[in-house]
């Protein structure tokens, strides 16, 4: 599932997109922003795929080393420990997966020379190498291989990025949110599931009462720039010697954003959207930017609680 601070991103960037372009409406703003959301999910999926592809390429490949006029004693014994996998026929086989696949239009038989290009990265992992020199099998070992995989050649491989990238622009953003739903899911295969193992879906199930992660962001981008004029001004309230006009078009932004959850969402504590637009200023503004905004929030935060106007209950109040 897609983590909450990927969808304050998205929001941020959706809002700065909406003050550059003041004839669009929020209604097609929101429009773009749930696209954009829902683009991250067929990247995910991309990657579960991009295994099946690789597993069937050296099926393949083993097949026509067999087939050879003169095959070698290597050639009709080959070592099968890949394409034996469990977790990789788990991906392959899933019955979920496959379906996303017919429904997304997944098909890597244009790009068969980036397949190999992408196995020849696998065949180089030195964790790859450890592995098909141990005659033993278990499930741990295949899973903690496709791990490794996920970790060492799709995070770390430029060309894997430049594929995605070329592909869809804004997999640029989303690739390393994929693939750490990717890795996330795959750690939760369990042998006994087969072909039935659950694929994580675009947001998190909630319980009764519980406010959805897709509510969440909605919410978020809606009240941010229905409340504009209002946020502005309490901000205008605490800046000392500084006009809104020079504050980085960005940090004005979040601390609109920081606002919202304030009075907007009672299930979400002061400290934790305190800590994460601080960690989002860290990324996207300048150096100094994680001490404006955390000062900025503490000082409004309070004066917020005074007036009666931070209202938290459940989980909020933590």
């Amino acid at each position: 599932m897609i983590s909450r601070r990927y969808l304050r991103i998205k929001v941020m960037q959706a809002i700065f997109a909406h003050q550059m372009n003041d004839q669009e409406d929020v209604a097609e703003g929101e429009k773009k922003l749930n696209s954009a959301i829902q683009s991250c999910y067929t990247l995910f999926i991309y990657f579960f795929s991009l295994f099946s592809a690789i597993y069937r390429y050296r099926v393949n490949k083993l097949e026509d080393l067999k087939n050879k006029i003169n095959p070698t004693e290597a050639d009709l014994n080959p070592n099968t420990k890949f394409v034996d996998n469990k977790v990789i026929l788990q991906i392959d086989e899933n019955v979920s997966l496959n379906k996303l696949y017919k429904e997304l239009k997944i098909n890597w038989s244009n790009d068969a020379d980036f397949i190999v290009q992408v196995n020849h990265e696998i065949v180089n992992l030195p964790e790859y190498q450890e592995y098909m020199k141990n005659s033993q099998r278990s499930y741990k070992e295949d899973k903690d291989l496709v791990l490794a995989i996920v970790e060492k050649v799709f995070v770390e491989s430029e060309l894997i990025h430049w594929f995605f990238e070329e592909k869809n622009i804004h997999w640029f953003d989303d690739y390393n949110e994929a693939l750490l739903m990717l890795y996330k899911n795959i750690q939760q295969f369990k042998e006994s599931q087969e072909n039935h193992c659950p694929i994580a879906s675009l947001f998190k199930e909630t319980s009764e009462g519980e406010e959805s992660d897709k509510d969440f962001y909605k919410s978020l981008y809606t009240l941010t720039l229905a409340h504009n004029r209002e946020y502005e001004e309490r901000i205008e309230q605490k800046l000392q010697n500084w006009e809104l006009e020079r504050m980085m078009g960005i940090d004005i932004i979040l601390l609109k954003m920081a606002l919202c959850e304030f009075t907007e969402f009672p299930s979400i504590p002061v400290k934790v959207t305190i800590n994460e637009y601080i960690e989002l200023a860290k990324t996207y503004s300048s150096a100094k930017s994680k001490q404006f905004i955390n000062g900025m929030l503490d000082k409004i935060a309070v004066d917020l609680k005074e007036e009666g106007k931070l209202n938290k209950m459940g989980r909020g109040l933590v």
